[in-house]
């Protein structure tokens, strides 16, 4: 069997190292000894974006937020979905994230990048959502592993109650506030609530046929 083969590293400001790996024509990027994302694997991200905006008001074109690129699966389902009108601002911290996507991912990437709908910022999603009020029609989160941090104990932040205050003031009314997650967090949806959101907690599946492990998205919705 051919083995996994290192073509870059990567460290998250005030977090972990990220390794991307890859096999044949798949790419994983692994923390320690475990994956963090894999291009065999988007079915769940690709939902967050289909599902937030299905959710959306009809005949809204909807100015997005994604934190973070990840592999772009997230980005490339709202692209088609968003029409011609739509926009997409996208939040990465880790610039290698965006090198390795226009670089030995640019296949995978497919272009998503230089869509003219798309305007990408170099920053923590949090500093973006902090700065902004009622921009955004949608903030789409899969940052780290969800509300339990892996990679950077300050996302923590974005999931704690001040911080999702500050992404309830970054939504004009109506706004979905999406959310992406390894696994289930009870108290996080309790959180969410606290807040004053009303919550739809779905059970997604890894991949977009259907199979692989259990993923969870939270939609929360404002008046």
């Amino acid at each position: 069997m051919k083995p996994r083969e290192l073509i870059g590293t990567a460290k998250v400001p005030g977090g972990v190292e990220l390794r991307l790996f890859r096999h044949g024509d798949d790419h994983m990027i692994m923390v320690d000894g475990n994956e963090l994302m894999s291009s065999r694997v988007g079915g769940s991200e690709e939902a967050l974006a289909l599902m937030a905006c299905e959710r959306l008001r009809k005949g809204v074109e909807p100015h997005l937020l994604i934190g973070g690129y990840g592999m772009g699966f997230t980005l490339r389902a709202a692209l088609d979905v968003i029409g011609p009108g739509g926009r997409v601002t996208v939040a990465e911290l880790a610039p290698e994230i965006i090198d390795w996507a226009r670089g030995p991912m640019a296949a995978l990437t497919a272009g998503c990048l230089d869509d003219p709908r798309v305007r990408l910022v170099m920053c923590d999603v949090a500093v973006e959502i902090g700065t902004v009020g009622k921009r955004y029609d949608a903030i789409l989160l899969d940052v780290d592993n969800g509300p339990s941090g892996l990679v950077r104990a300050a996302n923590d932040g974005l999931y704690s109650i001040p911080g999702l205050a500050r992404a309830r003031a970054a939504l004009k009314p109506g706004g979905i506030l999406a959310i992406w997650s390894a696994a289930p967090d009870e108290a996080f949806a309790r959180r969410l609530r606290h807040n004053g959101f009303k919550v739809d907690e779905v059970v997604v599946r890894a991949r977009s046929n259907g199979k692989g492990p259990r993923h969870i998205i939270w939609f929360a919705s404002v008046g």
